[in-house]
């Protein structure tokens, strides 16, 4: 299985509390729901899409609660195709807090993640995908565990939050492999880790 990221961001990269004004407030974060009202009828069928092809979900313990608090306890998930694949999936959750998960079909990796994402990556099947989860998916590409990053970015500036990417981090060069908007200006742009970028010389 490839292992893909699926991040929905702003233009300056945020990524926090995107779905509402208290989703996530950490950090005194005011401006939460910033992306829903940009999200068209275009990008949730394309979302949409991208949930119905994944084999399994990989969340980080702050990720699983939010969707497990929402996706998880609908009551008639098969009315949307997002609720359809994460109610019918496995999910694992990288947790060493998470005990007892109430989600049907989770299993929690607590011990060498690594060592268990990389048997996950092994097995046959399509992709392993991470939503949301900025922790998890930072600590991912620092252990160079991304196949292919899906990005959807939303013609805003948010100004303040958790940005996908830190101030510093591991330098990745990225190869792009589609790229596409909606009429309402959400780009969707899926990229494949490339190794070390190349630098100019003076």
């Amino acid at each position: 299985m490839k292992l893909t990221t699926v991040t929905n961001v702003s233009v300056d990269g945020v990524m926090q509390g995107l779905g509402g004004a208290d989703e996530d407030r950490r950090g005194g974060f005011e401006r939460g729901g910033w992306a829903l009202p940009l999200f068209d009828d275009e990008a949730e069928t394309l979302l949409g899409q991208v949930y119905q092809r994944t084999d399994a979900f990989l969340f980080g313990r702050r990720t699983y609660e939010i969707f497990a608090g929402s996706w998880g306890v609908m009551e008639d998930p098969s009315s949307s195709p997002i609720a359809a694949a994460l109610n019918t999936r496995p999910k694992y959750v990288a947790s060493t807090t998470l005990t007892d998960p109430q989600w049907a079909d989770t299993t929690v990796l607590s011990g060498d993640v690594a060592a268990a994402l990389r048997e996950l990556k092994a097995k046959p099947g399509g992709e392993l995908q991470v939503h949301g989860s900025g922790s998890l998916v930072r600590w991912l590409f620092g252990n160079q565990l991304v196949d292919e990053i899906i990005l959807l970015t939303y013609p805003v500036v948010v100004g303040q939050g958790t940005r996908l990417f830190p101030a510093t981090g591991p330098d990745t060069a990225l190869d792009l492999v589609e790229s596409r908007a909606t009429s309402g200006g959400v780009t969707i742009q899926v990229y494949r880790p490339g190794g070390r970028p190349r630098y100019a010389t003076a």
